[in-house]
């Protein structure tokens, strides 16, 4: 499911202060800097990926192809002061992309500039492809999803350093992308939010197809079961992937659902539980090959500590995907399968 993306691309941060907002744009400068230009804020934004301020005919002059709105707000909408930017882009010679659920297209005068420079607005959010229901089939091939105590707590980072990891010891291994960020860095996938909901386990089937036996699919996690509003879509991709290894992400700062403070996060072992009696329907030999812990807020001593405890108490390699790697939940999951093929 490739999407053809122009690069490289100029980052849109509008007027954006808190980074957490900008986790499109900052995930894709920290896994695809090469295809970054340079970032474009408004007035009073003060997000910085530390690339360079430029204007859009800056950009453009700098070799920039595609303004992607790097911002993903509450609700997905496209705000009235981003216009003036993604009209000047459009003119300027720019395609514009964005991951949220309002459409570009859906804005006549940004369809009409598009149509008289001869530029492209990519919707990448909602996807083309006519999805199947989930078979729960067997289907050949490793498969490997993040699952979350929360959303936003490193799934996306988790998947794409395993792959990396995966990838440096000669293993054949896939990320595939289920969610804006993620299609942006790998240029293919689905966002998997965006599907119906009752073809969500047809789309992560038909993203993790039929495959080798020693390759491994890594399939980005969304959502999460003790979420609120948002499980839905985290146990269609549980079904649908049908994964032979789950890894549990955390943010270890974190308490409470984000945006939730009457739903406290559930304890680890009850989560970890509670994902592998819901994976086990169309995976019964499912398990868990380690917790992915986000400990950006503390500091080098607390992080240690953090992470070796909960090593102890779950008997599972902890790992910090940019801190520490994954190299010991990567040892974990290649013991799955034994020297013949069989699963242990």
């Amino acid at each position: 499911m490739p999407i053809a993306l122009p690069t490289p691309y100029a980052l849109f941060l509008g007027n954006e202060t808190d980074i957490s907002n900008a986790k499109t744009a900052a995930g894709i400068a920290h896994w695809q800097r090469e295809n970054c230009v340079c970032q474009i804020r408004l007035e009073n934004g003060t997000v910085d990926l530390s690339l360079a301020d430029m204007t859009v005919q800056q950009a453009v002059k700098s070799g920039a192809k595609c303004l992607v709105i790097g911002v993903a707000n509450f609700g997905g909408v496209i705000a009235p002061d981003w216009l003036p930017v993604l009209k000047s882009a459009l003119e300027a010679g720019l395609d514009v992309a964005a991951g949220l659920h309002a459409r570009l297209n859906d804005i006549a005068e940004l369809r009409n500039l598009a149509e008289k420079y001869g530029r492209k607005l990519y919707d990448i959010r909602q996807p083309e492809q006519v999805f199947r229901v989930g078979s729960g089939v067997e289907r050949t091939g490793n498969r490997l999803l993040t699952v979350g105590t929360d959303c936003s707590v490193g799934k996306m980072y988790t998947s794409l350093a395993i792959e990396k990891e995966l990838r440096m010891r000669g293993c054949d291994a896939t990320f595939r992308a289920t969610g804006q960020t993620g299609v942006f860095i790998a240029r293919s996938g689905v966002c998997v939010d965006a599907v119906v909901s009752d073809f969500i386990s047809g789309a992560a089937e038909s993203l993790s197809p039929d495959n080798a036996a020693d390759h491994w699919d890594i399939v980005e996690g969304q959502g999460s079961l003790f979420h609120p509003a948002f499980a839905g879509v985290t146990l269609g991709l549980l079904h649908g992937s049908q994964p032979d290894a789950l890894v549990l992400c955390h943010d270890a700062t974190r308490e409470t659902i984000e945006d939730y403070l009457d739903f406290p996060i559930p304890e680890f072992g009850r989560c970890m539980e509670t994902y592998i009696a819901a994976a086990s329907l169309t995976a019964p030999n499912v398990q868990f090959v380690g917790m992915s812990i986000n400990t950006s807020k503390l500091n080098d001593i607390e992080a240690h500590k953090y992470l070796v405890r909960l090593e102890h108490h779950h008997n599972l390699p902890c790992c910090d995907p940019v801190r520490t790697g994954v190299a010991a939940i990567v040892d974990r999951m290649l013991k799955i399968n034994d020297s013949s093929g069989d699963r242990l």
